[in-house]
């Protein structure tokens, strides 16, 4: 078969990867009826049906069909433990399996990007991305919008045990608040979710489903991206895999990398773009050298604290008996509403480490469960879990091919935990939460603190205990970060510093991770990639 055949046509743009970033993309670019776009999905349709009901994410994760199944290397920082990483393969992406939970950040993170030199990101520059493409379920004021494609709503269920640990943080001095998304996240409060009446709201669901049919727009799943095609340093096109045969695509004007802070810099280090010795390792031609592709990574690392509780319900008790199970069941089908329409955690606090910071730089996630290990039963006996992490980590990582087969999974090396600050913040979120526990509120109930334990009780003992229960909370940014150096990957339009006709739009831009969940903080990314794509910037 000829080069030729095998191409399957010209688009003014070529979109690699229909996750959060993708969709939005497809979604502005091809409003323009003149401009043809073309998105590229390396996994399948989203109509699985775990996908939609929220705690379906239990069966989403880990799933090839919806998930990549990455792993991390061996980690020092977790005691040489590897844990999962799950990634979104599948219309929509990580938006499909995430935790629903809808936060932008700080004002403080973005204007510190504007700080670090890229104009156009500073809080007064992307807050009206954020309003744009918002469907708030309170409807518009000067920091939300309605009628957008992102719906947000309240969650569609409460606990007596997350009220009580919500009212002991005021206790201990963290203030009530009823907005997260306002610049100042300080306080505690039930999460806002991307939810539609108690079914997952997905950006597939919002961006790409409603303008899916329009005639300049093709979208093909189960399409592995291989290569980005190269005339001399300007970016033509993509090599990929389609129903087990090797297919070409052409971009007349620009490529677009949406595949996220782990498959943008593996595809662009498999095109010959990335670090010289990583290539020349595995014998990729070196097209640019670009040392910072696959640097940078960053991510939030939760410390899971658990509790046993006494006389209080918890989804424990529920989920261990037949009977909890079908009135699970029962109350999803009548109403959408209690544990099936669960976000993976509820309540939300922020807060600060030690008086030295400026804003909040912990996070937690609040759940009436507990439980050994992501996808494993809850424990036999009433208990919660309250996760905390780290909103500014300054430990970075790397992602890195271990081969030059597309289909190899990359070595991702997150090297959580590997400054005393870290460790130091890790210990101050542990104590933070043994603070809260002691307040009245949830004193009533007893708790008695299982995981670390109490017998951790020095900075050091803290430290290696949050290596042995932190894991993930799925937030990996920064593997192209934005930038006016000479090591930055994109400068702030987001192209490709060095090359042509290739821009990166995802997470891996951002320079530093914003103090929250990262999905929506995409959401905006693309938005604003958008507009300066089509106004020629």
């Amino acid at each position: 078969m000829t080069e030729e055949t095998r191409n399957i046509g010209t688009f003014d743009y070529v979109i690699v990867g229909a996750g959060t970033a993708g969709c939005v993309l497809a979604n502005r670019l091809s409003e323009d009826p003149d401009t043809s776009v073309a998105l590229l999905e390396a996994g399948g349709e989203d109509n699985y049906h775990w996908i939609h009901i929220p705690v379906g994410y239990l069966y989403c994760i880990g799933n090839p069909r919806t998930d990549w199944g990455f792993k991390t290397m061996p980690q020092k920082g977790l005691n040489g433990r590897a844990i999962g990483y799950p990634r979104g393969r599948v219309l929509g992406g990580c938006s499909s399996i995430n935790g629903m939970l809808y936060l932008r950040g700080q004002a403080a993170d973005y204007d510190h990007w504007r700080q670090l030199g890229n104009v156009g990101w500073a809080w007064d520059d992307v807050l009206p991305y954020f309003i744009k493409s918002e469907d708030y379920y309170a409807g518009a004021d000067e920091m939300h919008g309605s009628g957008g494609e992102w719906r947000v709503e309240e969650q569609r269920l409460h606990w007596e045990v997350l009220d009580a640990f919500r009212d002991a943080c005021i206790a201990a001095g963290i203030p009530a608040t009823d907005d997260f998304n306002r610049g100042d996240n300080l306080g505690v409060s039930y999460f806002k979710v991307n939810q539609r009446s108690g079914w997952r709201w997905s950006a597939s669901k919002g961006f790409l489903k409603p303008v899916r049919e329009r005639r300049n727009l093709e979208v093909l799943t189960h399409a592995q991206a291989e290569r980005i095609l190269f005339e001399g340093k300007r970016a033509t096109g993509i090599r990929f895999a389609h129903k087990g045969e090797s297919r070409t695509i052409t971009a007349r004007r620009e490529v677009l990398l949406a595949s996220g802070a782990v498959g943008t810099p593996q595809l662009m280090q498999l095109s010959g773009v990335g670090p010289g010795d990583l290539l020349q390792q595995h014998g990729i031609s070196v097209l640019h050298e670009a040392p910072d592709v696959g640097g940078n990574l960053q991510d939030h690392l939760q410390v899971r604290c658990a509790y046993k509780v006494h006389g209080v319900k918890t989804l424990n008790t529920l989920a261990n008996s037949l009977w909890g199970k079908a009135m699970i069941g029962l109350e999803y089908a009548l109403f959408r509403s209690g544990p099936m329409s669960m976000a993976p955690s509820q309540l939300c606090a922020f807060a600060k480490s030690s008086d030295r910071v400026a804003t909040p730089d912990l996070e937690y996630h609040v759940q009436p469960l507990s439980l050994d290990a992501f996808g494993q039963p809850p424990h036999p006996f009433p208990a919660i879990t309250a996760s905390v992490c780290n909103l500014r980590p300054e430990s970075r990582g790397t992602i890195r091919i271990a081969s030059t087969d597309p289909k190899a999974h990359p070595q991702i090396d997150p090297n959580y935990l590997s400054t005393d600050g870290d460790r130091e913040v890790a210990a101050a979120g542990i104590r933070l939460t043994r603070k809260i526990v002691s307040q009245e509120p949830m004193q009533r109930y007893r708790p008695e603190e299982f995981k670390p334990g109490p017998q951790a009780e020095t900075d050091g003992d803290l430290a290696k205990a949050a290596g042995d229960i932190g894991t993930t909370i799925f937030h990996p940014v920064g593997t192209c970060r934005m930038g006016t150096d000479d090591k930055a990957v994109v400068d702030a339009s987001l192209k490709v510093k060095g090359l042509e006709g290739l821009r990166v739009i995802d997470a891996s831009v951002m320079p530093t991770i914003t103090s929250g969940n990262t999905n929506s903080p995409v959401i905006m990314i693309a938005e604003a990639a958008a507009d300066r794509i089509r106004a020629g910037h």
